[in-house]
């Protein structure tokens, strides 16, 4: 194993931030994992960078660095640094906080490339990177099973495999598509688009994995490969949009893939919510009243990450009758649902812990159903919701709107 540190790994601006670190401490008591994990000290965002400044300067100065008190990576440290760096939801919350304005979450996922290129990281992330490669997904499942959650339609659609040509591709995700507990989400989007009389299609088995999963993991470096056999099959179709309802997907097709491609892709981006906004204006979606009380958890991934705050809240608003409350911590400020970074995948019991926090919250405002706008964070939050006995309806955003709108079908 190599203890060698690639600091080509950093851009100029990380390398800048590790040095530009005050050391004030701020984020600590914003870390959703430090805070269900308080012995372990090295999750901190202020830790990791201590440490990882350590490690460069030490191998940058030779022996003159232990007269500075920097050390070397050794084996036994770095395997203790990986730890830390992986026991993180990739949230961003450090990032709203910082002072001093650090990116931190790009900043982990380059700590987390320079581990990869040593072979030090959790051995969960070997499965998944084998299962992306050979079958394009996360699950590990034939790929041409990808609309599998289509079975349970009373019919099946023309934009399920019927055409090949459409004006908006809906790209449904790993998650969406493997997964019985979210099932219900792509179900509900296709009840949403055919009703509205939207003109979509499903790419189905030539859909494969955006490559989020291992961008955040820091093997990010195969990513270009699925990014063109993804952009070229929206291509085909002559789609001038896609939508997709997983924030992790739409982040990935919105923020990397011109970047990782070295072109514009030619198609507009669409979160579902935005979608669902537009067609709600567009007088194409008409929503019966609900006279419930509503909760909305903001998907980092959605938020953070991608600032989309106001479309989900104005889709949930057009609902007549709805009563609408904020968790105590919302927009930016968001809790994670604890299903984020990987975190599941290298410690189970540290991301049940911060989706405990979490639906706590969700109890505490009194409301009957808590709303995301994320296949994973509905998973992780009914999950939490269960083990801990909150009685909360965890629902998608596209789930409530398929189940209140009015008209055909």
């Amino acid at each position: 194993m190599s203890t060698k540190i690639q600091v080509a790994r950093l851009s100029v601006r990380q390398r800048m931030e590790l040095d530009g670190c005050t050391r004030c401490g701020e984020c600590v008591k914003w870390c959703p994992t430090y805070a269900e994990k308080k012995h372990a000290n090295g999750i901190t965002p202020l830790c990791k960078i201590e440490r990882l400044r350590s490690f460069v300067r030490a191998q940058a100065m030779g022996p003159l660095g232990r007269l500075f008190g920097y050390r070397r990576a050794s084996k036994e440290l770095l395997e203790a640094f990986s730890k830390d760096v992986y026991d993180c939801t990739l949230c961003g919350r450090c990032a709203v906080v910082c002072p001093v304005n650090i990116q931190t979450r790009d900043l982990w996922v380059a700590m987390r490339e320079t581990l990869v290129d040593q072979g030090v990281y959790p051995e969960p992330l070997e499965t998944l990177h084998e299962s992306v490669g050979v079958h394009r997904n996360i699950s590990g499942d034939s790929n041409a099973e990808r609309l599998i959650w289509s079975q349970n339609l009373e019919e099946t659609p023309d934009g399920l495999g019927g055409k090949e040509r459409a004006e908006v591709v809906y790209f449904v995700g790993c998650v969406a598509s493997f997964y019985p507990q979210s099932y219900s989400v792509p179900q509900s989007m296709v009840g949403v688009l055919e009703r509205a009389g939207v003109d979509y299609l499903a790419l189905g088995g030539s859909e494969w994995c955006c490559g989020f999963p291992l961008l955040i993991a820091g093997m990010g470096d195969g990513v270009s490969e699925l990014a063109r056999h993804n952009v070229e099959a929206v291509r085909r179709t002559g789609a001038k949009r896609l939508g997709s309802a997983c924030p992790s997907c739409y982040h990935t097709w919105r923020h990397d893939y011109s970047r990782i491609l070295g072109e514009e892709l030619g198609f507009e981006i669409l979160h579902a919510t935005d979608l669902l906004e537009k067609l709600i204006e567009e007088g194409r979606i008409q929503l019966k009243p609900l006279e419930q009380t509503i909760t909305y958890h903001d998907p980092c991934d959605l938020g953070r990450a991608s600032s989309i705050y106001d479309a989900p809240r104005r889709v949930m608003r057009a609902i007549p009758g709805v009563t609408y409350v904020e968790m105590e911590h919302h927009h930016e400020y968001s809790l994670c649902c604890g299903g984020g970074g990987d975190v599941e995948m290298a410690d189970r019991e540290l991301s049940h812990a911060v989706a405990a926090r979490r639906i706590e919250e969700a109890r505490d405002t009194g409301a009957k159903v808590l709303l995301s706008a994320c296949q994973q964070c509905k998973r992780t939050l009914a999950g939490a919701a269960r083990r801990e006995k909150v009685r909360v309806r965890v629902m998608d955003i596209a789930e409530l709107v398929a189940r209140q709108m009015t008209g055909p079908g």
